[in-house]
């Protein structure tokens, strides 16, 4: 049987102002030593799977070997290689990775309180976002620490980005027993997954009681993860923060636009070795990280492999093929901030992107959010896009209601992150992040007591859905569960309260223009 081992380091004598004792965890591999600080646990840079290094580099995640001496966990690993760009407003230094970048990568994190206690905690396993081009789980704002104090077992986890953790190609089919390429960074994921069943039991944690959760590319993950065969057992809910749906501003809004065919993944992975006049893979295997990381940026994403996603993920909702799992998911209220151009658009160009988008139909949208000038035209351009977000999830929430009969807990964030000198950001994608983790603290803002109280009620709503499954508690809100005809999101702002967010006449518009929608 795992247990708490407990060793009084010499750290607590050269810091008595915050004392810290050594924590010892036995896991499958051998023992581990984090720090135990403000009542909790963390353990920093744990490995999940070995090193995909060499020939190893575009392979699935291997079992990690096991070590004889105690492993030190008291910091976190380096990124998965990526271009580090410190910051990219609205996304401040507490949102990005921050940090060395390397192929030896794939670590995980986990939070946990301090107090022992023999009925086993909720774990929730967060995924990050990025555009599955960068981030990890170190960024500052999803510091484990409070959500830990809530009862939670919190981990977050590194996946292989970019080019490394996305690429096909022929070749790499070929070796492949399934005849497969791409999807390594999502295969990461599921190993990470496997780890928390089998190791999270030394940190307190319920392997059977486990909740993914995750933003932007998180969120695509999560649902992604929701249709695979290969994370089955590995999970019991979902929490997808502007993920499909809630991202129609950027063209996503349905599960049919999560993965793309492997055919035309591998005919980009062959056009990339092409244009980059590279001889094979296998010389790609033995390039460095900075050769091949320095060679001009492309986007690789999520594969239909047949393997992990077995088929279009909106067919496999369709026909409830889906894990059955509650979900918890929504969007923010100005999700294209930093888009150029959001909300200060003219009045030409506003009624020339209108006709672009809907052709025809532009006749029947212009009338609903109309503009007489600039500044019309801007206000016109962001309220359009939310609603037609909101539309968006709505469908996505009846689709996975209807196909797997389990509850749907949409919301709403309008809560702009105080932020004097850059007002236009609003509530930027991904603002909420720091209010779910509770991790306002590490901002740099000027926060209210109306920011704090957000923070804790959102907070103790994640804690109570990864509990049981449902957000709801004793003195918070009631956040009522999706259904049909009677849509209420649960806003976030000022008041935390449940709204109708769009107008029946803008819904009906908005339902036909998606259904039309390839």
């Amino acid at each position: 049987m795992k247990q708490w081992f407990w060793h009084l380091g010499i750290g607590w004598m050269l810091c008595i102002a915050v004392p810290t004792v050594a924590q010892i965890v036995e896991l499958d591999q051998g023992f581990v030593r984090g720090l135990s600080e403000s009542r909790v646990h963390v353990c920093k840079g744990i490995p999940y799977a070995a090193p995909p290094i060499g020939q190893l580099r575009w392979q699935p995640p291997q079992p990690s070997t096991a070590w004889e001496d105690t492993l030190s966990a008291e910091t976190f690993s380096d990124g998965c290689v990526q271009a580090v760009v410190g910051s990219r407003p609205p996304h401040t230094e507490e949102f990005m990775h921050q940090g060395e970048v390397s192929e030896d990568c794939l670590y995980l994190n986990v939070w946990t309180q301090t107090v022992y206690s023999e009925q086993p905690k909720p774990v929730l396993v967060y995924i990050h976002g990025g555009g599955f081009q960068e981030g990890s789980g170190s960024v500052p704002v999803y510091d484990g620490s409070s959500l830990a104090q809530k009862g939670l077992v919190v981990i977050t986890v590194n996946y292989r980005l970019g080019i490394l953790g996305f690429f096909a190609h022929p070749d790499l089919s070929a070796d492949s027993p399934h005849q497969a390429s791409g999807n390594y960074g999502l295969l990461d994921q599921v190993a990470a997954l496997q780890w928390v069943k089998n190791n999270i039991a030394a940190f307190g944690g319920d392997p059977g009681n486990v909740t993914i959760a995750g933003q932007s590319a998180g969120a695509m993950s999560v649902f992604l993860l929701t249709a695979s065969p290969l994370a089955k057992g590995l999970f019991q809910r979902v929490i997808a923060q502007s993920g499909p749906g809630g991202l129609a501003f950027f063209g996503l809004s349905d599960l049919q636009s999560l993965a793309i065919p492997l055919s035309d993944a591998e005919e980009a992975g062959q056009r990339f070795v092409a244009n980059h006049n590279l001889l094979s893979v296998q010389e790609m295997r033995m390039m460095t990280t900075h050769e091949l990381s320095s060679l001009p940026s492309v986007r690789f994403f999520p594969v239909i492999d047949g393997v992990l996603v077995t088929d279009d993920v909106s067919t496999i909702y369709d026909r409830g093929f889906q894990l059955k799992v509650p979900i918890m998911t929504g969007f923010n209220a100005d999700e294209a901030s930093a888009l150029p151009g959001y909300g200060q658009t003219t009045l030409e160009e506003y009624q020339g992107s209108a006709h672009e988008r809907y052709e025809d139909d532009a006749d029947l949208f212009l009338p609903l959010y109309p503009a007489d000038s600039d500044s019309a035209a801007g206000i016109a351009q962001k309220s359009s896009l939310r609603d037609l977000s909101a539309v968006a999830l709505e469908r996505l929430a009846a689709l996975h209601s209807r196909s797997s009969g389990e509850d749907v807990y949409l919301y709403y964030f309008d809560r702009a992150i105080p932020w004097p000198e850059r007002p236009e950001f609003g509530a930027f994608h991904t603002a909420e992040v720091p209010y779910f983790f509770d991790t306002l603290d590490h901002l740099d803002r000027p926060l209210t007591e109306v920011d704090r109280s957000i923070s804790d009620m959102m907070s103790d709503y994640w804690v109570n859905f990864a509990t049981s499954g449902s957000p709801n508690g004793a003195d918070i809100p009631l956040w009522p569960s999706f259904r049909e005809g009677e849509v209420q999101f649960l806003k976030f702002g000022s008041k935390v309260e449940p709204i109708t967010l769009t107008e029946y006449s803008k819904s009906k518009f908005f339902n036909e223009y998606l259904s039309r929608s390839p």
